[in-house]
């Protein structure tokens, strides 16, 4: 599977651009544990389709997209590449407190000629974002994403996480203490995995 195979027609200038973004994560990942070495080899599929999947499931009027925890950049620098073709006016906010993860997500964005706003904080005290978009990838249990929701999105706003094969265990435990609405859609690059779209959060 390879980035021009995937279903969201995207330029050639995007797809060099993601091809820089693959390079400097091989690159940096010698040095700083982005993701693990072993996921490289096969990183178009896993790291940068799995992302932009999920961009494809936003709602088409959203203007600030916050990715929580981004770590080595997915999903959010994948989207903001997209976006700096697809939706020019929009904003991508990259939340990530550790520092050196922060610096690499700024390199990527200046190397590759994209718009990123990287905040170096932490997800619990960074001022609120009010973001019409949400997303966070292998980063914490359902239940703990949607207490950062209620600090960092929008009222309406729409939250998209990809989860792993105990998805729907997580999504009972959730409902104990939140009430929201979801929308389950498999995972074209992994086949015991969803992304859950989740919007009217609410405690109780």
């Amino acid at each position: 599977m390879n980035l021009e195979s995937y279903p969201l027609s995207v330029s050639r200038e995007t797809l060099d651009r993601l091809a820089h973004y693959e390079a400097l994560l091989k690159k940096w990942n010698k040095a700083i544990n982005l993701v693990s070495p072993a996921t490289l080899k096969d990183a178009r599929s896993r790291h940068f389709i799995d992302s932009a999947q999920i961009y494809a499931l936003a709602k088409e009027d959203w203007q600030i997209w916050c990715d929580m925890g981004s770590g080595g950049g997915f999903p959010g620098l994948v989207i903001a590449i997209l976006a700096a073709e697809l939706k020019p006016a929009s904003e991508v906010v990259l939340l990530e407190s550790d520092q050196r993860k922060a610096t690499f997500l700024r390199t990527v964005a200046r190397e590759t000629g994209i718009k990123a706003t990287v905040i170096s904080d932490r997800i619990e005290t960074a001022e609120p974002i009010g973001a019409d978009v949400l997303s966070a990838r292998a980063l914490a249990s359902l239940t703990n994403l949607l207490e950062f929701s209620e600090r960092h999105l929008k009222p309406g706003g729409q939250a998209l996480f990809p989860k792993g094969a105990t998805w729907q265990q997580e999504l009972q435990e959730a409902k104990r203490t939140w009430s929201f609405s979801h929308e389950v859609t498999k995972s074209i690059v992994e086949s015991n995995s969803v992304i859950l779209s989740i919007g009217g959060i609410a405690r109780g």
